[in-house]
């Protein structure tokens, strides 16, 4: 039964269309922990129920891991890498080491996807590939049996129930959440629903079409039909509510190494059509290179992450409306068609002769990776499912809490990505093509997500946790929807999880000060002494003198500071910490690397004895990816028990930032 309420657009499901009550299973297999869905937040909330000593299983439905981490974004969205804690943190330094860096947020797919079997060797927990969910079993409100299905051909076993005290869903469908009968939304509310300004309708500059393309197939006449890609209906006012998707694609991986690159040929059901819009939008504002229609990211080894850029480009806008609620069958028709036009977008760039000829042969430098994605045709298995259904939980995270208007008492996780929606729709406005849906709004720091958004509504599911398809209003979640951020609460509702297990209650009863407390300690999960990090604005830890000022971009948190230095005046910030556990320490500061920046910083670090002067060599920093600053390293020092240790950063004639110090605990 499914019912839809006109005014909240909220769905509430007691069984999916495909999740129909299914026959009994083959077998049983009890667990304590079910995570379903080998998403970077599935293998994340896997290892860390099985660190806590819990008896796990991951199921994903596909054979690979990672999800979109391992499926070509390798150009990590950050926001701010404050907001980045425990597991995921690790997850990116584990990066950073296979490269020879202390951590990296760019990176290959095969990169990704090995460390995320070697977070499943280190956890000992198991991995069902090819099994998918078939439907759920509960008690009232306590989910009792996940029944899966396996897909691969000839299994010798089809069903298998899956018993287990908590259950994690961390698809990016909300395939588990759905079937629970756990209240969710599809599309966008209407930006009364929660007193929003960027939610619903939304005609933006963005990734938009420029003015005077025309729609029609015989220009001038709208008998004649739309093109390939525009759908008909009129543009309704702004801030309406709709069942519309922000568009899919895939992050592309190609390559420019002749040694490794496979030719992009001519694929399947490879239809001209479909990129006439392309042509049209090409002669209106003329590319002068692949960079105006996408978003091409150097990866390590001669490797993109290509992304969707401009009016038409890998986005394929509204074909993706039905994705969320479909059945395996039609889903896996959405995303064959994604992939064909995908391909196809590609060569037609690099074949067509209506494509200008410096186009054509700066595409045909690319190709497809030998060593990527082998078992899949050099292509991304993963299709980037940015939004499908959203939880209607405990709380809903909405525009008021990206902004800071609102802040939650339950912080378990922090987001700080821009509020970020791709366009929805292509239809004809004024005559013209035009695309619908971009919001791109950011100007806010970090902020706290709820504890209570990644869990349901107690009468609804005692024992599950959502923190991917969590309770987010549209614009909201287009902040939230960070693959590092879903690692993050992955790993919170892990942990709660298990304390639920432990004090024989459901999770909305956890105490959530005490989940903080043991992902403060036990940040890994394993025991290990956890790194100290002081920030600028750690109050009784950072002293200065002198004049600084606050500035609230690029740096590591919410703000960081610069020096205005005066005639005569001592200037320095000084950052001060007690270290607890004795050993070797790496010592790093946080630089925001600024125009006009000081080449040189001086720096004076106490180790609790000693003080040594040590600089800072801003021309060094190499800066990557979706930042604008960098962990630089002071050095290794053996600190003893109750060591006070300071690290003071001096201003000279020459601009000065302070920002963050960060004391890592080496393990060798």
């Amino acid at each position: 039964m499914k019912f839809i309420t006109t005014k909240s657009f909220i769905l509430l499901l007691v069984g999916a269309v495909f999740f129909c009550s299914p026959p009994a299973a083959a077998a049983t297999v009890e667990y304590d922990v079910c995570v379903y869905g080998g998403t970077s937040a599935g293998v994340i909330a896997a290892y860390s129920a099985a660190k806590y000593g819990k008896k796990v299983v991951l199921i994903e439905p596909g054979h690979h891991l990672g999800g979109m981490s391992s499926g070509g974004l390798g150009y990590t969205d950050i926001g701010n890498k404050y907001v980045v804690t425990g597991l995921a943190r690790d997850f990116y330094r584990r990066i950073g080491q296979h490269y020879g860096k202390f951590e990296q947020w760019i990176f290959e797919p095969k990169v990704a996807e090995a460390l995320f079997q070697d977070y499943v060797r280190r956890g000992g927990f198991k991995v069902l590939f090819n099994h998918r969910l078939k439907g759920v079993s509960k008690d009232v409100n306590v989910i009792k049996v996940l029944n899966v299905e396996n897909t691969e051909a000839g299994a010798a076993l089809p069903g298998l129930g899956i018993k287990a005290k908590i259950f994690i869903d961390c698809s990016y469908e909300g395939d588990l959440m759905a079937a629970a009968g756990v209240s969710y939304t599809v599309g966008r509310e209407p930006n009364s629903q929660y007193n929003e300004t960027y939610n619903g309708v939304q005609l933006m500059d963005g990734h938009q079409i420029p003015d005077g393309v025309d729609p029609y197939v015989t220009p001038g006449r709208p008998e004649s039909g739309l093109l390939w890609g525009i759908r008909p209906g009129a543009l309704q006012p702004e801030g309406t509510g709709d069942h519309k998707v922000q568009a899919y694609n895939f992050r592309i991986c190609l390559t420019d190494k002749p040694e490794n690159r496979i030719p992009i040929t001519k694929p399947a059901n490879y239809d001209p059509a479909k990129y006439q819009l392309l042509l049209r939008l090409m002669a209106r504002k003329p590319w002068k290179n692949l960079n105006d229609g996408f978003i091409i990211s150097r990866m390590p080894n001669g490797k993109t992450d290509i992304n969707n850029r401009g009016g038409f480009s890998t986005d394929m806008i509204g074909e993706n409306w039905k994705y969320p609620e479909a059945g395996y069958a039609e889903r896996k028709k959405i995303i064959k068609a994604h992939v064909d036009y995908s391909k196809g977008l590609l060569y037609f760039i690099g074949n067509d002769p209506a494509v200008p000829e410096h186009l054509r042969n700066e595409m045909k430098q690319w190709g497809y990776p030998k060593d990527e994605y082998t078992d899949n045709g050099h292509w991304s298995p993963q299709l980037y499912v940015r939004e499908a259904r959203r939880m209607v939980g405990e709380l809903v995270m909405t525009q008021h809490h990206c902004e800071g208007k609102e802040v939650v008492p339950d912080g378990v996780g922090m987001a700080a990505y821009t509020m970020d929606s791709h366009n929805c729709d292509r239809l004809v406005v004024n005559g013209f093509a035009k695309n619908e849906g971009n919001v791109e709004i950011g100007g806010f720091g970090p902020y706290p997500v709820s504890y209570r958004s990644i869990v349901p509504k107690e009468r609804e599911a005692a024992n599950l946790f959502v923190p991917v398809c969590l309770s987010a209003s549209h614009i909201a979640y287009g902040s939230i929807r960070m693959e590092p951020v879903f690692m993050v609460l992955a790993q919170v509702a892990a942990v709660a999880g298990c304390e639920a297990i432990d004090k024989g209650t459901s999770v909305q009863k956890v105490e959530v000060e005490q989940v903080n407390r043991l992902l403060k300690e036990n940040p890994l999960c394993d025991g290990s002494v956890p790194e100290i990090l002081i920030d600028n604005q750690n109050a009784g830890l950072v002293s200065m003198s002198g004049t600084w000022n606050k500035h609230t971009y690029g740096g590591y948190g919410p703000d960081f500071l610069v020096s205005e230095q005066k005639q005569g005046e001592e200037t320095f910030v000084e950052f001060k910490t007690t270290v607890v556990s004795k050993g070797t320490y790496s010592v790093y500061a946080y630089v925001p690397k600024l125009p006009d920046i000081a080449a040189e910083i001086p720096v004076v670090l106490f180790d609790g004895k000693s003080r040594r002067n040590l600089s800072i060599h801003t021309a060094e920093l190499e800066v990557q990816g979706q930042t604008s600053g960098e962990w630089t390293k002071l050095g290794d020092f053996k600190l003893d028990n109750n060591n006070k240790v300071s690290v003071k950063i001096i201003a000279g004639s020459a601009m000065t930032v302070a920002d963050a110090v960060l004391l890592v605990p080496k393990t060798d």
